[in-house]
């Protein structure tokens, strides 16, 4: 009996440690912190792509229905196969005298005379010195006569000023062909940073005008003007004169008009002159 009560008192304080532990396990568990939650990334939204608004391309102007074939020398001066031209000149004080009657006997039909320009450097409007003495000759000689105005506008009332200049001058000529305007760009002059937008202004001002006055307009460039400074696409209304040096023209678009040299031969003029077919519509 003795023994039996020993193992009774060894075992109880046992159980109670045991207990013990158990509770403050517990009680430590509890009073842990919070384990903090991972950091979770904003969700991503892949975006659709966007691309920039661009504008359209410009609309082209009619194109040329000729091909460098369609163009063949007839005699002495150029012609086309595929329609009715006929060859002319454009002249201004730097030819000299001319002997009219000899330009009309070797075959030219028609001249374009510089009635006046606009200095480069001072913007001021000049007369062409021989204007007067070549349209009597042209006339008398029988030929077409039209008229250009070298302009130099770096504003729509400098081009509307050279216009009514153009038209006061000329206003006792009887005309047969285009009143022209004939802007040039000169890298050393006050047309050095005009844009297209206002060189295009200048043409429609001065077009307009001539065309209310009763005259038909056109507009003069060449291949590196018509890029660089002339929005085509908005000058169809006024026939194109290209100044374009080559034997057989080869250009994209319609023009009424052809430059082919600037140092052509003709009888009766004793300097280089430009030489033009004109498209007879």
């Amino acid at each position: 009996m003795p023994k039996t009560t020993h193992r009774k008192n060894t075992i109880a304080p046992l159980v109670f440690l045991l207990f013990a532990l158990l509770v403050l396990s517990a009680v430590m568990l509890l009073n842990l912190p919070d384990a903090e939650a991972p950091e979770t990334q904003p969700p991503t939204t892949t975006a659709a792509p966007t691309t920039e608004a661009t504008e359209p391309p410009p609309p082209t102007p009619e194109l040329s229905p000729y091909t460098m074939t369609d163009f063949q020398y007839d005699g002495r001066y150029r012609m086309c196969l595929k329609a009715e031209t006929i060859p002319g000149i454009d002249v201004s004080s730097h030819q000299k005298a001319l002997d009219w009657q000899a330009v009309a006997d070797s075959g030219i039909e028609f001249v374009i005379i510089r009635v006046g320009y606009r200095g480069y450097e001072t913007g001021l409007l000049n007369p062409d010195d021989r204007r007067e003495e070549n349209y009597k000759g042209a006339k008398a000689a029988g030929l077409k006569v039209g008229a250009y105005f070298f302009s130099q506008a770096v504003s729509v009332e400098e081009a509307e000023a050279e216009a009514a200049y153009i038209l006061d001058a000329i206003k006792d000529w009887e005309i047969d062909m285009p009143v022209v305007f004939d802007w040039e760009h000169k890298k050393e002059g006050r047309t050095l940073n005009l844009d297209s937008r206002i060189v295009t202004d200048c043409a429609i001002a001065f077009c307009d005008i001539v065309r209310e006055a009763g005259y038909e307009p056109m507009v003069y460039f060449n291949p590196h003007h018509a890029r660089r400074f002339f929005h085509l696409w908005e000058l169809e209304d006024y026939p194109f004169w290209l100044a374009y040096y080559t034997d057989r023209m080869q250009y994209d678009y319609k023009v009424e008009m052809w430059q082919y040299t600037n140092s052509g031969s003709v009888p009766g003029i004793e300097t280089p002159v430009d030489i033009n077919i004109y498209f007879v519509e």
